[in-house]
């Protein structure tokens, strides 16, 4: 009589937890640098994207992506999708996910330079 297994890869809880840690650490590197550009943008005149488009502030943008779609991709991984579909799924997510991020960041900072943190309220925030 023969048997016949069938091999259950071990769900990658390392990376979910690798994933959250770089997601974490990213996040709040992002949050310092975009304390300090937001007053430098308000006090210049240059073009928002121009001042936005230092590397200083992308890295931990990147940094914040990738930790977000190993997070996600390896979180479906566990509940037995295959790490194709998974990943597959997490990275059109995530780049919507931060391309919003960054749309929403940019109208941020033109109201902050035309009016001010007085000018943030929190009924004039949309998407688009």
């Amino acid at each position: 009589m023969e048997y016949y297994y069938y091999y259950l890869p071990q769900p990658p809880y390392f990376l979910v937890g690798v994933g959250f840690f770089i997601a974490l650490t990213s996040g709040f590197a992002f949050q310092k640098v975009l304390k300090i550009r937001a007053q430098e943008i308000v006090k210049n005149e240059d073009s928002i994207n121009k001042q936005l488009s230092v590397i200083t502030l992308q890295l931990p943008l990147f940094g914040l992506a990738m930790g977000m779609s190993i997070f996600l991709a390896s979180g479906l991984e566990i509940f037995f999708i295959p790490a194709w579909f998974a990943y597959s799924l997490s990275l059109p997510l995530t780049v919507a996910t931060i391309g919003l991020l960054w749309k929403q960041l940019e109208r941020v900072m033109e109201i902050l330079r035309e009016g001010g943190s007085a000018a943030l309220e929190e009924d004039s925030f949309s998407i688009f």
